[in-house]
């Protein structure tokens, strides 16, 4: 079928965290979820259970798992075994509980801002010590200060927080880049968690490759989290996985999770099933729109608003914008908010090298987009 990616869904009253947060006049780009319809097979799924009627106790079936290893062996011709994979509600849970296994109170873990908040927070909040060296600038993008890295670890280092494809900086770090990371944490014997949740949202010629599928001995300290709910905009459901092929790490996740990390919902795992069995014609359709939207919005700052300059996007539905050189003093997200009525990501929120920043969702229809854009170009020039 054809997918209208156009159609203004309006999802206030729909208890969306994106549209209540802000007032009825605000534009919000700023969480990441779509605000696409999901594909219809997700939704004939949900309806068909929920017809069914009972709602009681259940636990993903063992077709889910398969689906799962096929399109990680077609993908990336990773072989993955059926007990290797363990479900969670999402991948946020997945990080959390990697750093209650893999380290304990007072000892540190690795991450790379400008990066997806809870990977700078959680470690904190849980009485780790973070090291943080930040990605390097290099023109439109960023690349990775590996002596930095490597500096930064200390004997007390025991998890390192990966994000792959990145958010915010829209990066698809090659087998190289992978390859010397995976090196490092060797090297150190950290434990590498990989939180991969975009993996699915690159454009071409970008590839993704897996960190664990990079060797046996990388996957033997590695956990991976992936889940649909990004690709198929099905994040409200709940439903993510986590891949940990060495047996002593799996043992200890779910000494961690018992009691405390709840099964996935049944609707959740209908959902996953759906749209990784059928959902392909979808992201196809999704991709192409979501490319066009990237390079609408590149084209938009070129010609309207210069003094902003959007990075390099490899992936991801998420525009990380250099407002440096706009003049604008105080928070960029609350400027835009109160001048221009659109709420974005604020870059602060994302840890060093996020300030000047903003991060804006290009998921929605190019309506919408272009009023966000126009709004913001405005507030600039009337300030």
């Amino acid at each position: 079928m054809r997918y209208d990616f156009d159609e203004m869904v309006d999802r206030r009253g729909s208890d969306s965290i994106k549209w209540t947060l802000y007032p009825e006049d605000v534009l919000p780009l700023w969480v990441a979820d779509m605000d696409f319809r999901s594909p219809q097979p997700v939704i004939e799924a949900l309806r068909e259970r929920a017809e069914h009627g009972v709602f009681g106790y259940s636990r993903p079936s063992p077709e889910l798992a398969e689906v799962l290893r096929a399109r990680l062996r077609r993908l990336y011709g990773w072989e993955v075994a059926e007990p290797e994979v363990l479900y969670l509600p999402g991948t946020v849970t997945g990080i959390n509980v990697a750093i209650q296994a893999f380290t304990s109170p007072g000892e540190g873990v690795l991450a790379q801002p400008p990066v997806y908040f809870h990977f700078l927070r959680d470690p904190v909040l849980h009485g780790r010590v973070l090291a943080d060296p930040p990605l390097a600038r290099n023109g439109d993008g960023y690349e990775i200060d590996f002596e930095r890295f490597e500096n930064s670890i200390t004997p007390e280092t025991r998890l390192f927080l990966l994000c792959n494809p990145h958010n915010p900086v829209g990066r698809v770090w090659t087998r190289a880049e992978l390859e010397t990371l995976a090196g490092i944490c060797l090297r150190h014997r950290l434990v590498l968690c990989s939180d991969e949740i975009h993996c699915d949202l690159l454009y071409p010629p970008h590839r993704h490759i897996p960190v664990a599928s990079l060797d046996a001995e990388v996957a033997d300290r590695t956990v991976t989290l992936m889940a649909p709910s990004k690709t198929y905009n099905t994040a409200g459901l709940d439903c993510a996985f986590a891949v940990i092929p060495n047996p002593r790490l799996r043992r200890r996740w779910r000494e961690v999770s018992a009691g405390i990390v709840p099964w996935v919902n049944i609707m959740g795992h209908t959902a996953a099933l759906a749209a990784l069995s059928d959902g392909e014609e979808w992201l196809g359709q999704a991709l192409s729109y979501l490319r066009a939207n990237r390079d609408f919005v590149s084209g938009f700052l070129l010609r309207e608003i210069p003094s902003i300059r959007m990075c390099r996007v490899e992936a991801t539905y998420l525009a990380w914008l250099d407002c440096a050189a706009a003049g604008v003093t105080g928070k960029l997200s609350e400027f835009f908010l109160d001048r221009g009525r659109v709420a974005l990501g604020e870059g602060t929120d994302f840890g060093r090298g996020g300030e000047g920043f903003v991060r804006l969702n290009f998921a929605c229809p190019r309506g919408k987009l272009a009023e966000a854009l126009r709004r913001m170009k405005k507030a600039l020039e009337i300030s």
